[in-house]
């Protein structure tokens, strides 16, 4: 092997006899080193290249993650203030006695300002009745209570103004009336578009901006149609809250605080609602004229309505947009950070290396290699990490040591998500999640069909037991007692639906196809009485209560699925079948029995597993009888001498 290879080199060198060996080999050294010099320079130039394009596209994701982060910090301090609005509505419109006018209104100013106290960020507070009676508590221009009756035309109007927020004191004595003034106005409250929206509608809505009567600032308004009975008939009244720009404008210019980067927050027909890059609160409503907010928004009624996450191109300069919609008001939360602020800086690092590159070539080669490594390693470990978690294998998962901010605040973030969904672990069965996603089941609410075999447990005598200890020994119990059988469970391929009290409902044939699921439930149920047997031989030593505990298995057809609403879901089977297990379950009691089994269930376990008949007995709450066996309990198994 080795000497074949070597002869062909040993002939070549007698055959070249005109020309000097020597100055072929200089020249082909000068050759050499040329094509060497270029090729290091093109490989050291390909690999700078190729290591500014990768960086860029690292630095480039992880700052678009940043600004995202930061914008939905934005959005969610918004929604959150939004939601305080709409919150002090509905406590005002679930107040059983509100009404704007008479004797009967004084309880109701008083509700009205303890809210409007305690929600600083509100401007107003109010309630008016299809009579145009209306009853106010504002902020501004002083704090005061405002009633108003129109009559004929003529609106009389009677404030009853209170201390200042900055005089100190509690709210109530700051409720205190320290003057009153009356007066005639125009003011109808049937003819103010947030009573006209509110009962058109009929449901609660946002209105658009407009300028307020008292505080004569822009804002919008939360309004509450309520239709209520009374002696004189059906009542009409509307609550509502008020809420200036000047409060959002706030909000919004907290997105700015990092030093770069901008906000806007724009109304459904496009108008600036509020801005962080102009000063002070939009004293007129108009659509943004040029500038990156100019461009967006006119993004933003073409084809194209919807931004999400983009980069744009103005000017010579690229901006990295995230945009959002509020969907109980139809407004849009734009930001935008230059893409050169968050990139510059590795930019030029780059540019700055290539150059020394040049000069130091093989230095340069190496702490290219360095610091690829160094970037590209934490990310695939970061990759990895995150695909062990979206495959919930969240133990022991590693830290990724990184000098990069971004990676370190990445690898945060994934612990983060590891540590929240270890904790939420405890309330979902985990294992049903996984084969769910295994089969490509969308975790949306959906069911089918399915044959099962369902399990019911219960503890004989639990709430006498549960009284005669402390509350400390029952939960330790309770815990070894779930922990045990939820073991016996998964050995024997059940699904633990929930836990019902001291009940277990348990699952098998769902969510996957289980072979002879009615024997690998009996099994089951044999090695869960022995299993509770051990325990309470413990806790008798101990002086402990017993679990006495009963079974009842049932198989039979059910709709099995993803049930639940939309915000939360749960796997489980309902039908007839669960029913009917429960009451079979119910029957150990009466018939002193630790395991039942239904006729459907004895049917396909035939002889494989002892039972006894019972015969056919009514079941609590049906007009039909049902035959069930008892389960006898055998010995545990002995090994087979053939194995």
């Amino acid at each position: 092997m080795r000497g074949g290879p070597c002869k062909p080199q040993n002939h070549t060198m007698p055959e070249t006899p005109l020309a000097p060996p020597v100055s072929r080999l200089r020249r082909l050294r000068v050759d050499l080193g040329t094509i060497i010099t270029v090729g290091v320079l093109g490989q050291a130039a390909l690999l700078i290249g190729l290591g500014y394009w990768g960086a860029q596209r690292i630095v480039g994701t992880l700052a678009a993650s940043v600004h995202r982060a930061d914008h939905q910090r934005v959005e969610d301090r918004i929604r959150a203030f939004l939601d305080k609005g709409v919150a002090v509505t509905r406590t005002m419109a679930a107040a059983p006695q509100l009404e704007p006018a008479g004797p009967a209104s004084a309880p109701s100013a008083a509700l009205m300002w303890a809210l409007l106290a305690e929600t600083p960020e509100l401007d107003s507070v109010y309630v008016a009745d299809e009579r145009a009676r209306m009853l106010m508590v504002l902020r501004y221009p002083q704090p005061a209570v405002r009633h108003i009756v129109r009559e004929a035309g003529v609106t009389r109007e009677r404030w009853d103004f209170k201390l200042p927020d900055s005089e100190g004191g509690d709210a109530r004595s700051r409720y205190v009336t320290q003057r009153t003034d009356e007066r005639q106005t125009q003011y109808n409250p049937l003819a103010r578009r947030w009573y006209q929206q509110a009962v058109g509608s009929g449901q609660p809505v946002w209105t658009a901006p407009y300028v307020f009567d008292a505080a004569h600032e822009l804002g919008v308004t939360y309004a509450i149609p309520l239709r209520r009975d009374t002696a004189q008939g059906e009542h009409t009244l509307v609550v509502a809250t008020d809420v200036t720009l000047g409060r959002l404008s706030d909000f919004v210019r907290q997105f700015s605080h990092s030093g770069y980067g901008d906000s806007a927050l724009l109304s459904s027909d496009g108008r600036v609602l509020a801005r962080s890059d102009a000063p002070g609160v939009p004293q007129a409503l108009a659509p943004p004229q040029g500038g990156v907010l100019g461009a967006l928004a006119a993004q933003l009624s073409g084809p194209a309505a919807r931004l999400s996450s983009q980069t744009l191109d103005l000017d010579g300069h690229a901006y990295l947009v995230q945009s959002s919609v509020l969907p109980a008001t139809g407004w849009t939360l734009l930001s935008w950070v230059p893409e050169n602020k968050v990139l510059g800086g590795v930019r030029g690092a780059v540019v700055w290396g290539f150059v020394m590159a040049l000069g130091f070539l093989t230095l340069m080669l190496l702490l290219s290699l360095r610091m690829a490594r160094g970037i590209t390693r934490p990310v695939e470990r970061l990759a990895r990490n995150a695909r062990r978690i979206g495959r919930l294998e969240l133990q022991a998962l590693p830290r990724v040591d990184s000098r990069l901010l971004e990676i370190q605040h990445l690898d945060q973030a994934l612990a983060e998500s590891a540590r929240g969904l270890q904790a939420f672990m405890k309330f979902v069965p985990v294992d049903v999640v996984r084969q769910l996603m295994a089969q490509g089941h969308a975790l949306t609410a959906s069911g089918e069909p399915r044959e099962l075999t369902v399990m019911f447990t219960d503890v004989r005598g639990f709430t006498h037991m549960a009284e005669s200890v402390s509350a400390q020994q029952l939960v330790a119990q309770m815990t070894r007692y779930f922990n045990a059988a939820s073991q016996v469970i998964m050995q024997h391929g059940g699904t633990l639906d929930k836990f019902v009290g001291d009940a277990l409902m348990v699952l098998w044939g769902a969510p996957v196809e289980l072979a002879d699921a009615p024997l690998q439930a009996c099994r089951a149920a044999q090695d869960l009485q022995r299993t509770f047997d051990a325990l309470n031989a413990e806790w008798a030593l101990a002086g402990l209560p017993a679990f006495e505990t009963c079974i009842g298995i049932h198989t039979g057809p059910v709709v099995a699925g993803v049930l639940g609403a939309d915000d939360r879901l749960t796997y489980t089977a309902l039908g007839d079948t669960v029913n009917v297990a429960s009451r079979v379950e119910d029957l150990n009691r009466a018939l002193g029995t630790r395991i039942l089994i239904s006729d459907t269930t004895r049917s396909a376990l035939g002889e494989r597993l002892p039972t006894r008949a019972i015969g056919a007995v009514p079941l609590r709450g049906r007009q039909t009888t049902l035959e069930v066996w008892e389960l006898l309990e055998r010995a545990p198994p002995q090994p087979d001498p053939g194995a």
